[in-house]
């Protein structure tokens, strides 16, 4: 992340993103606006997958759906697409996921696009209370993990969670429990907080998704719902054609951080 993407504006890291210009993942940019997971997938699939995120909330907030065909976010994002303005994108197709880095080749007119919450949103409010955040003080992506937990299952939608992990000194712990709770639109608190094996974990230091972080003596290790759950679930479903964002790298909004907090 370089000095000019860390003070840029939602639009003009969209803009940057769309021309080629920049790539990486997107935590600790545009501070203070909402980073959002997507899922685009045919309409065929959409009530399912909208019954999937109904019934497992945690970790897919849904935060707004596009209709059919539509590329524009227009109440959270106006001017954006969603074809472009994500760093990358993985397609799914059957049993295979492959990378891109824009999906316009792909449109078509019966996509439905799913925005759903995101975990950088609360960071900021961590941050602002004391709370350190380790990926965002190492400029790297944040760990994620599948875990054991199985969702909720909905038509051709199943698997299991996946979660990020932020090490917490212990002290700290209550106080980030209590101000991500406060952003339930956005994955809320957290789903287990210190044992990673009670989670199916066995290694934190090879995250499924994103990037290794050390734990440092005194802090504990503390998971939180994560908005590729639904990637899991797209593997199963083996859609003829899906797409998401890679992990990380997000659509980032013009929707402020601070409206979604429940006081």
């Amino acid at each position: 992340m370089g000095h000019t993407a860390s003070h840029w504006s939602p639009n003009e890291l969209r803009q940057a993103i769309r021309s080629g210009r920049w790539r990486g993942p997107t935590a600790g940019l545009c501070p203070g606006y909402t980073q959002v997971n997507l899922v685009i997938l045919p309409q065929s699939l959409a009530f399912d997958f909208l019954l999937f995120c109904q019934r497992n909330p945690k970790p897919c907030p849904v935060l707004e759906v596009l209709e059919p065909g539509r590329t524009e976010p227009r109440r959270s994002a106006p001017g954006a697409d969603v074809r472009t303005d994500c760093p990358a994108y993985r397609v799914f197709r059957g049993d295979r996921v492959t990378p891109a880095d824009d999906v316009r080749d792909l449109w078509r007119p019966d996509l439905v696009t799913f925005l759903l919450g995101c975990s950088f949103t609360f960071e900021a409010a961590l941050l602002e209370a004391g709370v350190p955040v380790r990926h965002l003080e190492l400029g790297c992506n944040v760990p994620m993990f599948v875990t054991s937990v199985p969702c909720e299952p909905a038509g051709v939608f199943r698997g299991n969670l996946v979660v990020t992990m932020r090490p917490i000194p212990s002290d700290l712990v209550p106080k980030a429990v209590t101000v991500t709770a406060r952003f339930p639109g956005v994955h809320g608190a957290p789903v287990h907080v210190g044992n990673p094996e009670r989670l199916g974990i066995r290694d934190l230091g090879a995250p499924d998704f994103g990037d290794p972080v050390e734990i440092r003596p005194g802090e504990v290790p503390v998971f939180w719902a994560c908005g590729v759950t639904p990637q899991v679930a797209l593997r199963n479903a083996r859609p003829e054609l899906a797409i998401t964002h890679a992990p990380g790298q997000m659509l980032v909004t013009d929707v402020l951080d601070r409206s979604l907090a429940v006081f």
